[in-house]
């Protein structure tokens, strides 16, 4: 009988109604200062509740670890206070919600930093994009990222724990897992490819070792919870961020392996094609399936028609939609009834106030 999205899945320790995630989206709205999620994303999240997971925003593990303006945080009490608010308006609505852990590295800018530093990755090499800050008239502004400083050998502990905390601070808020972010070509990303890690120690050089922060960061968040509450995304063969990571085909299948050795709940594979790259091949698919047996989650562009023929291919477990939840709170009865969709409105994505955050009509 061909699997639906709209029938049950268990995901580690949590039993999820259906099997349409919605995926980390940012949105730049937290308060300032502390990168404290605003009042109006508890009105946000529980609007998407009847997901059968909310992934959250990203959420900088540390003060370091912030990329964009008014990007929330989940190491301080007042986010955990603010966090709080959300989980426990998604869980009276019937919703389930992790939160992803992010450091960004190199993709930052020195007035983000704690005392204007420069950003920190595997190795001193630009990410020759901008990233977006507060400008002085408080809109909004594009500047380029600085070139990081190389992460020292002996920092590394502490960055580690950075992820450890943070875990503890989401049990604290509510959350029903965490996600870690190993994706996009932010800083756990950027140790894991040839192309933005050129260190010659023990965190470079050999797959393995490029592999190493990765699951290191992985373990200490299952340590502070338990595998059965952890998901990780990462984005093999894709171009994010400045790292075309094309060749990441021998990376992604390794992670995958030790993913399965951790039996960690899922595994978020952000696909190439929502960023203009081409579609992942079936072949690909299968290897990763045979590497990593627990819940797959596919993420890139998905439609109905999509998500359902690769369920039922066996090649994935659940979709997640990034831009059409933001445009459809109710994007699981819309995807049921084979209704129209709310046209998105870009410009509104990041930043602002409630105009294009809470605004998205339902169907009547």
């Amino acid at each position: 009988m061909p699997t639906s999205l709209f029938s049950p899945l268990l995901v580690g320790a949590l039993t999820l109604n259906n099997r349409i995630i919605m995926a980390p989206l940012t949105r730049m709205r937290a308060m300032q200062p502390g990168d404290i999620p605003a009042a109006m994303a508890v009105t946000y999240y529980q609007q998407r509740a009847t997901a059968g997971l909310l992934i959250s925003e990203a959420s900088q593990v540390s003060p370091q670890g912030k990329g964009y303006m008014a990007t929330p945080g989940i190491y301080s009490t007042e986010q955990v206070v603010g966090w709080r608010q959300i989980t426990d308006a998604v869980h009276a609505a019937g919703g389930k919600i992790a939160i992803q852990l992010w450091h960004v590295g190199r993709v930052s800018h020195h007035s983000l930093q704690p005392d204007q530093g420069l950003p920190v990755s595997a190795s001193a090499l630009a990410y020759v994009n901008k990233t977006t800050i507060m400008g002085k008239d408080g809109q909004p502004e594009r500047v380029a990222c600085d070139t990081p400083r190389e992460l020292r050998a002996d920092e590394i502990p502490m960055l580690i724990d950075s992820y450890r905390h943070a875990t503890m601070m989401a049990r604290e808020a509510g959350f029903d897992m965490v996600e870690v972010h190993a994706a996009h070509g932010y800083l756990l990303h950027q140790f894991q490819s040839a192309e933005s890690n050129h260190r010659q120690d023990a965190w470079g050089g050999s797959l393995e070792n490029r592999a190493r922060l990765t699951l290191e960061v992985l373990d200490a968040v299952i340590a502070s919870w338990d595998p059965q509450h952890v998901g990780i995304r990462i984005s093999p063969l894709g171009k994010f961020n400045g790292l075309d990571d094309r060749a990441g085909e021998a990376m992604g299948l390794y992670l995958a392996e030790q993913f399965q050795q951790r039996q960690i709940a899922y595994l978020h594979l952000s696909e190439p094609d929502w960023a203009g790259g081409p579609e992942l091949s079936n072949e690909f698919r299968q290897h990763l399936r045979l590497r990593f047996k627990g819940v797959l989650i596919g993420a890139g562009n998905y439609t109905r028609e999509k998500a359902e023929r690769l369920l039922n291919d066996g090649l994935i477990d659940a979709a997640a939609f990034g831009r059409p939840f933001i445009a459809n709170p109710d994007l699981v009865r819309r995807l049921a009834e084979s209704a129209p969709l709310n046209p998105p409105r870009p410009e509104l994505f990041y930043g602002g106030d409630e105009e294009g955050y809470t605004d998205y009509p339902f169907l009547t």
